[in-house]
């Protein structure tokens, strides 16, 4: 028989750990925001090198948020895991790429240029 002590102390023992875990997260995300915040504001590197390193600090940061926040390195059910993330991933393509596409096909509708020569558009005729 298990004493209530020893229980007590591995619940304690699992949310200090999971604490750890998310203070960890919470401060790399801040960091990995506020760097290149910064290297943006203050222009440090050259336009290519800039956007290489604010890619970099992107993925860093998805990391950061899959495994101190979502726990998908947990082996818990790791084959489930994975194909919800896929699936989420999935979903926010698709709707990355809609919505990327809808802005372009409107942006190409509302900003057509029309000749001045011809009767299209909005030219309102001198009497």
């Amino acid at each position: 028989m298990t004493n209530n002590f020893e229980v007590i102390d591995e619940r304690y023992e699992a949310s200090h750990h999971a604490f750890k875990s998310y203070a960890i997260g919470f401060v790399l995300s801040l960091l990995f925001t506020i760097v290149p915040y910064f290297l943006v504001i203050k222009r440090l590197f050259g336009d290519q090198s800039l956007i290489l390193a604010v890619v970099f600090f992107a993925v860093a940061q998805f990391f950061v948020q899959v495994v101190f926040f979502l726990h998908l390195h947990k082996k818990s059910r790791p084959r489930w895991n994975m194909i919800v993330f896929i699936f989420t991933i999935l979903i926010v393509a698709i709707l990355v790429v809609g919505s990327l596409w809808v802005m372009r096909n409107l942006d190409y509708n509302m900003t057509k240029v029309f000749d001045l020569n011809t009767n299209e558009g909005y030219m309102l005729e001198k009497k």
